[in-house]
């Protein structure tokens, strides 16, 4: 008899249609409501996709799962709530979670197992945490959608369970030292997978992703520290011989686990892979084809586009791949490339009541951090000889210097888009244009203020990092360093020593840094829009736990709430388009 072993995952969902993603041990019919679809397999595991059509909208419609007409879903002993499906109504208020950076180390009871296995202590996961406040919620308050800004898994940083776990697969065959991964490195499809199984598999967890839609972008350590940060870094991570075995298996993992799911029916259709995939008895060379495709075009034009969008009646998100679709070449560097460039403006200019712009990387970094990135990218350039090229490069893999700064032509070329999405001389601007980011292991909120340009909108930069990745102390020193007054004086003098100058746009960190795992959640309703990010509390005696608000603010008022004329211009982050 079939077992379910991952899921089922609730992820597109529309008013009247919702796509439920799950993994089974073996091939089989599966059955949601009044649907039925054959499982699929790759390299011996095997999925499914059953889209669901005909729902009503602003419906919540309990459902089960069924393996060859045997029921698996819910589990016969769960306590939990029903399954349901939620469809977006017409004028109904609508509620987004979002962050980034989710380790998969133990946590709960026995809540000393994680500081026993984890010496690093990541602290309370606040999915977890959000999940179970979720069991005790009325159905009609949880999330329209949950957005995941990268970092779903760690391959380069894996729990001690899956080290101890390729230890012991890869000490029953030995290979030539030159092909040897690092031991802290996944490789190949078949650790990739267990990645996800850690991580998705506990009992709260899981039923959370049955009952919140999801979409789901990639960040570096779905691969590897740095991924795609240089030329220089690709070139020499190419060299390595293990390299293109561990980056097909990442992107082949990704595009089964997360990818999939961000797509609608339509997409999914007019692709055709997953249909290519379905109509043999193992797609894994089908889909090690595509993925060797998609790394041959890395990191320039021509690859797999990853971006995508998803509508909640009159909110837009559109999420941008930051990583994998680069242009990498000196003086011409991109986070994305012409073509792509153009999807995401097309895709961003509708008349919606409030659009989000979903990137893995924050576009307005606080203090210190955006001028140091346009520095260092100039070095690179060549702005200070042959000599701070190199020290350019090295700066820039060495400090993560990859943010939408660091890639000015993007940085210019964002500016521009918002400065004309939301002028006052467009009649259908939206009230609130949200530029969601992960990545940088502190959540904080920024207002962009254009004083050139009258704005219709409220323009911020969310960031919520992490869900469960908290930094260590001497690190969170460093982050408040690389914000303070003297790191931002300090990135003034280096910008300008490469001739940068300064942006027309303010921006200040109004609200934060908040340096514990947390989850932040914007509320739609209207024109209205409201964010709250809640930080995670320790487990208290008996294991519990709980949330404590961090940030909470109205975003049609600012972040802020100040005229722009009184910001502090000490902590204006100032560079932009070239002298």
């Amino acid at each position: 008899m079939p077992t379910l072993i991952l899921g089922p995952m609730l992820r597109h969902v529309t008013a009247t249609s919702a796509t439920i993603w799950m993994e089974t041990d073996s091939r089989c019919t599966v059955s949601v409501l009044d649907t039925e679809a054959a499982t699929f397999c790759v390299s011996g595991h095997h999925y499914a996709l059953v889209i669901v059509r005909h729902l009503e909208p602003g419906s919540a419609t309990e459902y089960e799962v069924a393996l060859d007409g045997e029921r698996c879903w819910p589990p016969n002993d769960s306590t939990l709530p029903p399954s349901r499906i939620r469809t977006p109504g017409p004028g109904a208020p609508v509620q987004i979670v979002f962050g980034s950076c989710r380790t998969a180390a133990p946590h709960g009871a026995p809540w000393s197992l994680e500081l026993a296995l984890d010496s690093r202590g990541r602290g309370v996961d606040a999915l977890y945490t959000y999940a179970l406040e979720m069991i005790g919620t009325p159905v009609e308050q949880w999330p329209a959608l949950a957005v995941f800004l990268g970092d779903q898994i760690y391959a380069d940083d894996s729990s001690p369970k899956t080290r101890v776990r390729i230890a012991e697969e890869r000490a029953l065959s030995p290979s030539n030292a030159d092909d040897t991964l690092p031991p802290e490195l996944v490789g190949g499809f078949e650790e990739f997978t267990w990645l996800y199984h850690e991580s998705w598999s506990p009992p709260i967890e899981r039923w959370f992703f049955a009952n919140v839609p999801t979409v789901m972008i990639f960040d570096d350590h779905e691969m590897i520290d740095d991924w795609n940060i240089s030329a220089a870094w690709v070139t020499k991570i190419r060299r390595q011989r293990w390299w293109q075995d561990h980056v097909v298996g990442g992107l082949m993992t990704y595009w089964l686990y997360q990818h999939l799911g961000n797509l609608s029916p339509d997409t999914i259709a007019e692709e055709g892979l997953l249909a290519k995939i379905a109509e043999v008895d193992d797609g894994e060379e089908i889909l090690c084809e595509w993925a060797m495709q998609t790394e041959e075009f890395t990191p320039v034009a021509g690859g797999y586009r990853f971006n995508f969008v998803r509508d909640i009646g009159r909110v837009r998100l559109v999420m941008i791949d930051a990583r994998n679709g680069r242009v990498l070449e000196p003086g011409r560097r991109q986070i994305v490339d012409d073509d792509e460039w153009r999807w995401v403006l097309d895709a961003c200019t509708v008349d919606v009541d409030h659009l989000l712009i979903a990137s893995s990387l924050p576009v307005f970094v606080p203090g210190g951090l955006h001028d140091l990135q346009v520095w260092s990218e100039a070095l690179c350039d060549g702005a200070w000889g042959t000599p701070g090229r190199k020290f350019g490069e090295w700066l820039r893999v060495k400090a993560d210097l990859e943010d939408w700064p660091a890639f000015l032509l993007s940085f210019e070329a964002f500016v521009a888009m918002l400065r004309a999405l939301g002028r006052a001389s467009r009649t259908d601007a939206p009230a609130t244009i949200s530029i969601l980011s992960g990545d940088i292991h502190f959540a904080y909120a920024a207002e962009i203020i254009f004083p050139d340009t009258a704005m219709a909108s409220k323009v911020h930069q969310l960031v919520n990092s992490p869900i469960r990745n908290a930094l260590t102390p001497p690190e969170r020193t460093a982050m408040k360093l690389g914000t303070s007054r003297f790191a931002t004086g300090l990135g003034r003098l280096l910008r300008r020593s490469v001739h940068r100058r300064r942006t027309s746009l303010q921006w200040k960190m109004d609200r934060g840094p908040v340096f514990a795992n947390c989850l932040g959640t914007i509320t739609f309703d209207g024109r209205q829009a409201k964010l709250l990010v809640q930080q995670t509390r320790p487990y208290d005696d008996q294991g519990v736990a709980a949330f404590e608000t961090a940030i909470d603010a109205d975003l049609l008022l600012g972040t802020h709430n100040v005229p722009a004329e009184q910001l502090d211009t000490a902590l204006r982050p100032v560079s932009g388009a070239r002298s």
